[in-house]
C-alpha cells in the first residue's frame, strides 16, 4: 500500500517531466509540488516541507547535487529521492544524498515499487549540522535560508 496524503516536491528543470511525474503522483493519492530548479525548491521547502523530494541530479543554477546535500544537511527528516537519465543502474549513483534512485525512462512500476519501500530504506545520513556554514552552502543558499 502507498503512503496517500503525503506530500512530495518534484524539482525537474524540464516543464513536461516535472508535470507528468506530478500527474502520476497525484493520481496515486499525493499532494504535489514543483519547483523548477534547487533554489525554487529551497524556497518550497522553506514555505511547507514536503515527506518526499523527488529531485533530478542535472539542472541549471543549482544542480541536484547541491540541493540534495543542502535539503539533507538543513532538512533531515525528508525522504529524498534523486532521478536522472545521465546515471544507469536502480542504485543510488556515489557521492549522492538520496535514499533511493530512480533512473529517467525507467516506467512508473519502477517508481511506484521505490515509494512502496522508502519506510523501509537504510539512509544515507551526513554530518550533524552545526551553526558553522558548510563550504558547500552557496552564499544564495544561505540568502535563501536566512529570508
Amino acid at each position: 500500500m502507498l503512503p496517500n496524503g503525503k506530500s512530495v516536491l518534484v524539482v525537474d528543470d524540464k516543464d513536461c517531466i516535472r508535470t507528468s511525474m506530478s500527474l502520476v503522483l497525484e493520481s496515486l493519492g499525493y499532494s504535489v509540488r514543483s519547483a523548477e530548479d534547487g533554489h525554487s525548491a529551497l524556497r518550497e521547502i522553506r514555505s511547507q516541507k514536503p515527506d518526499i523530494l523527488l529531485s533530478d541530479l542535472v539542472m541549471p543554477g543549482m544542480s541536484g547535487f547541491e540541493l540534495l546535500i543542502n535539503v539533507r544537511r538543513l532538512f533531515p527528516a525528508i525522504q529524498v529521492i534523486a532521478t536522472s537519465g545521465s546515471f544507469s543502474g536502480n542504485e543510488v549513483p556515489n557521492g549522492v544524498l538520496a535514499d533511493a534512485f530512480y533512473p529517467k525512462g525507467s516506467g512508473v512500476g519502477a517508481l511506484l515499487n521505490i515509494l512502496r519501500s522508502l519506510p523501509q530504506m537504510h539512509r544515507r545520513t551526513p554530518e550533524p549540522f552545526t551553526a558553522t556554514p558548510h563550504p558547500g552552502l552557496s552564499n544564495e543558499v544561505l540568502a535563501l535560508l536566512n529570508a
